[in-house]
């Protein structure tokens, strides 16, 4: 049987050379290399502008080293009393987890909805008269975007604070409220790829400053404050954006809506082969595609049915993976305690969810023998 030359499960996309050098010589010539350069500040500048526009209110700004930086931070800047409970989902990448530990909290596992596959306010609601918590942790799962308006609603009704983790939800996750802070990643695998990095987007210009300080190890840098410009405000720590990756953001930018509409249009027709192959027996995340997906992920309908699918495609070289699995009550034993309230419904999409190759790279026929192996997998 003839084998496939190999299709891997992701293929990072980064501006090349060209594309970069004008940004290079502009930090060969200011010889500017960290700590809020020029190229920071114009990307946090571009992004605000473009937040603002889409959100019809003033918003800032703030880079950081990686979203996850940017998770820990935003929650400090909640300013919650030491081990408050924070809400997550149980489907999420670690990072959700680690952020809340690491900022002191005790995370709260809790179940998502059953066709966004997504933490809801009104499921955040239930939960939160259940463990008292404090906080909430948002997910944009899959690029899924989050309502900010339901969750600012929640917020005013509770009193628990609302962070909202969008990682690979760029494009997609606009902030139409001011007093919720909204983290990206720019890790290499996302739509915006600076290499590694993230930014938070938030209304509140003193919430940014918290967060630019703590980047900054928690260094006072507001000179119309009675503290001295200088002195340690807060226990910071080192998550600031280099001017290189800075760069790669910029140029990223740049062109950033044509390979939006190219992910867009491959997705679209890798999830039509593949309905029009396999028909219901897939189950997908419902809502609004994600403006520029990152990931291709799909039920099977049993566990039986994906562990043939990855047997499949292990032999033809095709990469998969079951993305945010184990859940993150089960990844906690090791790593600090958690409350994990009921996930039946996590537990369920976990049961039979897959990813498959996606990437911008991604050809029709590469499609067609990931498609074909889904096909052999399903039909018991």
């Amino acid at each position: 049987m003839q084998t496939s030359s190999g299709i891997p499960l992701l293929t990072p996309q980064l501006p090349d050379r060209a594309a970069l050098q004008p940004y290079l010589e502009r930090i060969d010539h200011t010889r500017h290399y960290s700590n809020f350069g020029p190229l920071v500040l114009e990307l946090e500048s571009r992004l605000a502008s473009r937040f603002s526009d889409q959100g019809k209110q003033p918003l800032e700004v703030v880079t950081v080293s990686s979203a996850t930086a940017g998770l820990e931070l935003a929650l400090t800047s909640l300013d919650l009393p030491p081990g408050s409970r924070v809400l997550v989902p149980a489907l999420t990448f670690v990072a959700s987890l680690t952020a809340i530990l690491r900022a002191g909290h005790l995370p709260v596992i809790c179940d998502i909805d059953p066709h966004s596959w997504l933490l809801t306010p009104d499921i955040a609601e239930a939960c939160i008269a259940s463990s008292d918590a404090k906080a909430i942790i948002a997910v944009a799962t899959f690029g899924q975007a989050q309502d900010t308006l339901r969750w600012q609603a929640l917020q005013q009704k509770t009193g628990v604070k609302v962070v909202i983790d969008a990682a690979a939800a760029f494009g997609s996750q606009w902030l139409l409220t001011p007093d919720i802070p909204v983290v990206f990643s720019m890790h290499a695998t996302k739509s915006l790829a600076a290499g590694e990095g993230g930014f938070v987007v938030t209304g509140n210009s003193e919430q940014r400053q918290m967060i630019k300080e703590l980047s900054n190890f928690g260094i006072n840098l507001n000179p119309d404050t009675q503290h001295p410009v200088g002195h340690l405000s807060y226990a910071g720590t080192n998550a600031k954006l280099s001017e290189y990756h800075a760069a790669v953001g910029l140029a990223s930018l740049d062109t950033w809506q044509q390979q939006a509409d190219a992910r867009q249009a491959i997705y679209h027709r890798y999830q039509h082969l593949l309905q029009s192959m396999c028909g219901e027996t897939l189950v997908w995340q419902h809502g609004p595609l994600p403006a520029a997906p990152t990931t291709f992920s799909v039920r099977v309908g049993s566990d039986a049915r994906r562990i043939k699918l990855e047997q499949l495609c292990a032999v033809q070289g095709i990469g998969t993976r079951r993305w945010y699995q184990p859940l993150l009550h089960r990844h906690a034993a090791k790593v600090g305690p958690i409350l994990h309230l009921p996930t039946p419904v996590a537990e369920a999409v976990s049961s039979d969810l897959i990813g498959l190759p996606f990437s911008p790279f991604l050809q029709d026929g590469q499609m067609q023998e990931v498609a074909a192996n889904v096909l052999a997998a399903v039909s018991d």
